[in-house]
């Protein structure tokens, strides 16, 4: 099974203090040790030197490796006890309480998270007094994230209602959770039942959801490589030009591209490349008035010829 967000954290926790033991280890027999590839420690590498004890930006962990040998140069000064300010542990205690509050959070963590957060309302004292008269209600996404997560970790079938900018439609669909991951926005990888094909999904756009008493099994799958980013087109591919006006600008946001330029009117020129060109004439007709294929020139004209063709027949019907 794949290994989701709260799986992670927990590994990179434990990462901490293996390395802190382990001067100099090689990144061979720390990636044996937590049987993880090298490739998925090296990542683990390039975010930890991103946290540290201090929300303001304090002292960080100064970890680097050469690629054979991993080093951890300030262990002591991150070592030291955390003394924290009366802001931070308010944003600590308001911070739990929320994440206390969110649906779909197993038991067990809701438990220790309150256990935790008892500890530290004990340690802040006055300075976290401020917390109480301070509440945070999480977007929906964060509630699709948790019942996300409880199914991965349960094994168990999620119903989405989920809603495509491409079609601009929402469909209902039974799916087997696979991970989650996050390029940019965080997303579903599963094995969709209505298509029986792996598909992607992004959490903001589950309108609904529910967790299902079927077990999720998923086919055998090798999980691909995102480093690079979600859809990763090959430079040799066809490049296409498509300018959308301001209701098409999700457009860019949905189809990776090299480039999206600022139009006067509000839109957008983007710069895209794909292996398969005549696919976005679907793109053009769904667009209509608010976007248009501009180049290769064979593609603008086979997609003014579809529009032209589809609004014929349109005509012959009425």
């Amino acid at each position: 099974m794949a290994m989701n967000a709260i799986d992670q954290t927990r590994r990179m926790l434990s990462l901490v203090t293996y390395l802190r033991e382990r001067p100099g280890a090689h990144v061979q027999d720390v990636a044996r040790a937590f049987g993880i590839t090298e490739d998925e420690l090296i990542s683990d590498l390039d975010v930890l030197p991103m946290c540290g004890t201090s929300f303001r930006g304090g002292d960080l962990l100064d970890i680097d490796t050469d690629g054979d040998r991993i080093w951890w140069h300030n262990p002591d000064d991150v070592a030291e006890p955390l003394r924290l300010a009366a802001d931070e542990a308010t944003a600590l205690l308001v911070a739990a309480r929320a994440v206390a509050t969110l649906p779909g959070l197993r038991e067990s963590d809701r438990l220790a998270l309150v256990r935790a957060t008892a500890k530290l309302e004990t340690a802040a004292g006055e300075s976290g007094a401020a917390s109480s008269r301070l509440s945070v209600t999480f977007e929906s996404e964060g509630g699709v994230f948790a019942d996300v997560d409880r199914a991965i970790s349960e094994r168990r079938r999620l119903w989405l209602r989920y809603y495509s900018p491409a079609r601009d439609e929402l469909t209902e669909r039974e799916v087997d959770p696979i991970r989650l991951f996050a390029v940019g926005h965080t997303y579903l990888e599963g094995w969709c039942r209505l298509s029986e094909a792996r598909r992607i999904f992004r959490l903001d756009r589950v309108a609904e959801i529910r967790l299902l008493d079927a077990p999720a099994a998923p086919p055998e799958l090798e999980l691909r490589d995102l480093s690079e980013g979600l859809v990763q087109p090959a430079a040799e591919d066809p490049e296409v030009v498509i300018e959308v006006g301001s209701g098409g600008r999700w457009v860019a946001e949905y189809y990776p591209h090299d480039s999206a330029e600022e139009l006067p009117d509000g839109g957008l020129r983007i710069t895209l490349r794909t292996p398969d060109p005549v696919s976005l004439r679907r793109l053009a007709l769904r667009l209509g008035g608010e976007g248009r294929i501009v180049s290769p020139p064979e593609l603008a004209d086979s997609a003014r010829r579809a529009a032209a063709d589809a609004l014929a027949a349109y005509d012959g019907e009425v």
